[in-house]
């Protein structure tokens, strides 16, 4: 049996409603699931309600962009409280960032002499944050490119013509924020930081000092030799281990939904260990 809890919905850059989510995870006979969108929480609450009347278990969850030095990485907070108010206040200067580098991204392609429309993407995104991805995709809907990672690789990627920074918290305010909401920080896709492994044990071990809790071992892009490492480095710090599809639907068709029928199956015994954890940090 299988669980997901790296998925993304319409709320951020998916392509499902939390609706579609439990019935594909439903389809796959996933026994437990996890929405993380990007810096929002927007469609967890519906997700737990859904997954509730379906009796699959839900973990709260958010992913959030932030640094440690020069390096950027992406943090998953689990067990979150979706209401908390403080987090969503913390939430919302991010959020912002977003929208003013949506602005700036735009106006740079309209100098390359790519006409595009706010609008249109806006209704590409449809609802929640939109972000680079809804970009992307205009850009294919219109012939720009040819596809979603082409318009990273001219345009939209770090340092291509029509790339812009944008704000985000340190990963000690990550992890300090995810804690202060009753939550579990665990770093996302950590392979994706330096493919050879090389800086990971080094980056793991500051995070650590700052309060990590996991790692998610088990990603799509992972290769067993990867897994392989970040298991000995999270008996290492004593760190869960997680792991998820990254599921963005049609957004990015390549990572499909946790399932053993797609080869890429995060065992169940990963969630009975985080339920364990947010049971013993909640007591």
């Amino acid at each position: 049996m299988c669980i997901d809890l790296h998925t993304h919905s319409i709320y951020s850059d998916g392509s499902s409603t939390p609706s579609e989510l439990v019935e594909l995870a439903l389809h796959h006979g996933l026994q437990g699931l996890a929405l993380t969108d990007h810096d929002t929480v927007e469609g967890v609450a519906e997700l737990m309600r859904l997954g509730k009347e379906a009796g699959l278990p839900i973990i709260t969850g958010v992913e959030i962009s932030t640094t440690l030095r020069q390096h950027t990485m992406h943090m998953l907070g689990y067990g979150i409280d979706p209401a908390d108010p403080e987090l969503l206040a913390w939430l919302k200067p991010l959020q912002e960032g977003r929208e003013r580098r949506n602005a700036a991204i735009l106006e740079k392609l309209r100098n390359l002499g790519i006409d595009i429309c706010a609008e249109e993407v806006a209704h590409i995104s449809c609802c929640g944050q939109t972000g680079r991805p809804h970009i992307a995709r205009y850009l294919v809907e219109h012939g720009v490119v040819e596809s979603f990672e082409a318009a990273f690789r001219q345009f939209l990627g770090r340092n291509k013509p029509a790339w812009e920074r944008r704000f985000s918290y340190s990963a000690a305010e990550t992890i300090a924020m995810i804690h202060r909401c009753g939550g579990i920080a665990v770093l996302a896709h950590p392979g994706q930081l330096d493919p050879e492994m090389r800086l990971q044990p080094l980056l793991i071990r500051e995070l650590v000092l700052r309060g990590l809790d996991g790692l998610e071992v088990y990603y799509p892009t992972h290769t067993r030799k990867m897994q392989k490492k970040l298991r000995a480095i999270a008996r290492e710090h004593k760190l869960l281990v997680t792991g998820g599809s990254d599921f963005h639907g049609q957004t990015r068709p390549t990572h499909r939904l946790a399932a053993k029928v797609h080869g890429f199956c995060p065992p169940c015994a990963l969630l009975d260990a985080l339920m364990a954890r947010l049971e013993t940090i909640n007591r």
